[in-house]
Parts: structure tokens; C-alpha cells; sequence
């Protein structure tokens, strides 16, 4: 009699927990790890922006960025948009002795896949009010984002320089 009762309460069990086991979705598989091709990628959108830079190509330079990218200059206000950042560069690129190049020295992807950044050093150099050339160096770091036709965008871009803050003349 005392089996017939385990066997009456196990039975019913058993078979609702292999039914739950069988029921069960497998996990979907994990999207494959694209993070080798995507940092080439933006090593590759970094060389290409450094050379439209020496060539003073600003839509080649500007084509680098998502519609609504942020740029954030030291001792300037943030530039928001790309039509923003067109005409500051633009502008900056028709200064008398204007150069700018840049190297990344660590790019970085997601697992996901949809962000990256990058971070790296540059020079600079434009003239003066006064004509005398001016020159900087510094560091930046720039994240990406994958856009939906899979091309890799900037959407925010800092940079600062390494060089000290010039003292205030003397009254």
C-alpha cells in the first residue's frame, strides 16, 4: 500500500518535471564576436579622417561623424550636430597654417558589437591673429557607435592638450 502512495505522488511529479525540462526553450545562440573586425574598422576610419585632415577635405573629415555627434573642444562651447561641427571645421581647416593629424593608440569595441572608442594622440597647428605659427599636442577619446547600415560613426569626440596653460601677461 505504501508504494502504490509514493508511486500515485511521484509518478505525477516526475512527469511534470520532465514535461517542464522538454518544454523549455534552449538559449539563443550568441551573436558571433565581430570586436577584431570592428577595431580594425575604426583604425581604419581613424587613418582615413587623419588623411582628409592633412588634405583639408571637410566632408571626408565631417562624413566621420552621426548626425547627432557631440564635439567637446577645450575652451570652447560644445558643438551639437553634425551641420555644427561642418561649420567648425570648415572654418578651422581655412585657418592660414592649419594641420591636424592624429594616431589611436587603444580601440576598444563591445561584445555587443554597437559601441566602441577609441583613444589616441594628435597634433595641431594653425597661425596666430598675428600670422606666427601656433602648434599643440594632446590626447583625445572618441566613442563610436554602429550605425544601422553597419558603418561605424563618431558620437562624441573630446580632446585637450598636453601643453601647459600660457601664464597671464602682466599688467
Amino acid at each position: 500500500m505504501r508504494r502504490l502512495y509514493l508511486m500515485a505522488i511521484l509518478v505525477p511529479s516526475l512527469v511534470v518535471m520532465g514535461l517542464t525540462v522538454a518544454c523549455q526553450q534552449p538559449p539563443p545562440p550568441s551573436p558571433p564576436d565581430t570586436r577584431a573586425a570592428d577595431e580594425r574598422a575604426i583604425r581604419e576610419a581613424d587613418v582615413a579622417g587623419s588623411k582628409a585632415a592633412a588634405a583639408k577635405d571637410v566632408e571626408a573629415y565631417v562624413g566621420l561623424y552621426a548626425e547627432d555627434a557631440l564635439v567637446l573642444p577645450p575652451n570652447a562651447p560644445m558643438q551639437t550636430g553634425k551641420e555644427a561641427i561642418r561649420k567648425s571645421t570648415s572654418e578651422t581647416m581655412a585657418s592660414p597654417g592649419f594641420a591636424l593629424s592624429f594616431q589611436p593608440s587603444k580601440v576598444e569595441a563591445s561584445r555587443a558589437g554597437d559601441l566602441a572608442y577609441d583613444v589616441g594622440t594628435y597634433q595641431f597647428a594653425v597661425n596666430d591673429a598675428k600670422g606666427k605659427p601656433v602648434s599643440d599636442r594632446g590626447k583625445y577619446v572618441v566613442v563610436w557607435k554602429k550605425q544601422p547600415d553597419g558603418k561605424w560613426k563618431i558620437v562624441a569626440d573630446i580632446f585637450n592638450s598636453d601643453l601647459a596653460v600660457p601664464k597671464a601677461a602682466k599688467l
